[in-house]
């Protein structure tokens, strides 16, 4: 499974709010930047590049001086407005500092649901891609409440795999992969490198949502795999402390948790 991912021509690369940010809810500049240099080599070597990006309510929040991230839908709507407009700021100074150019796209449960819609989007990012564009996606919250239930963006990246028939699909998150159980809490969790099929055993593996293991948004990362599985989409679970993560996974290397579409028998 993991031999095959260097293979991969089309990659999705979906940031959590936890990657991009500090506690305080200010964008990690560092990092930001290293993973605007390692999309861009990835699209200098000639690989399709999508973003998914979250963080828009946060950062959006601590530029309006807001305390704590807003509970209220209204307020969160405001948030992610302004949130957006830094988030894409921010993005575009790096990606062009590499001189790569990137283009915002905020989608709906509409894109998803609409066939017109679905089309519509699809045809606006398989245009991008044949350009030599990273589209940066994000959920466009501002009009939509259903949007902000994503669940920082997972299923959403996942069902831009599938809009574009992405070959891989990159969760980068606060975690290296999927453990057998909650390693904040044993000692002796253990990884799992590689899942063939999500069976309800893999799903209990990622706790019940709401629960200490399903801060890091573990649960939604399997929800996730399973939309990939069933469009025939590898998927992957890397800590995104280091964007260079990317480079070793597609290199084979054993990191984080791979999840393919092989059922098994």
């Amino acid at each position: 499974m993991r031999n095959e991912l260097k293979y991969s021509k089309r990659v999705v690369v979906k940031v959590g709010t936890s990657t991009i940010t500090y506690a305080n809810g200010l964008l990690n500049l560092k990092r930001v930047e290293e993973l605007a240099w390692v999309l861009t080599d990835l699209r200098n070597s000639g690989k399709d590049v999508v973003l998914v990006t979250s963080g828009a309510i946060g950062v959006g929040s601590v530029r309006m001086g807001m305390k704590t991230r807003p509970t209220i839908t209204r307020e969160k709507q405001a948030a992610a407005a302004v949130g957006q407009a830094v988030i894409m700021q921010i993005y575009q100074n790096f990606f062009g500092k590499y001189n790569q150019t990137v283009a915002q796209v905020l989608l709906t449960k509409g894109e998803v649901d609409s066939t017109e819609k679905y089309n519509n989007t699809k045809n606006t990012m398989e245009t991008l891609l044949e350009m030599g564009v990273i589209p940066i996606v994000n959920a466009n919250d501002t009009i939509s409440t259903y949007e902000i239930e994503f669940s920082d963006n997972d299923r959403l990246s996942a069902l831009v795999g599938e809009i574009i028939g992405a070959d891989l699909l990159i969760l980068m998150t606060d975690i290296d992969g999927l453990y057998d159980k909650n390693p904040r809490t044993h000692e002796d969790a253990t990884r799992i490198s590689c899942v063939e099929w999500v069976t309800s055993d893999v799903e209990d593996m990622a706790g019940e949502e709401g629960s200490a293991f399903s801060v890091g948004g573990m649960k939604t990362k399997v929800e996730a795999a399973k939309i990939c599985q069933e469009a025939k989409i590898p998927m992957a679970i890397v800590l995104g402390e280091e964007p260079t993560v990317i480079h070793q996974l597609l290199a084979g290397e054993d990191v984080g948790t791979v999840f393919g579409h092989k059922e098994e028998k």
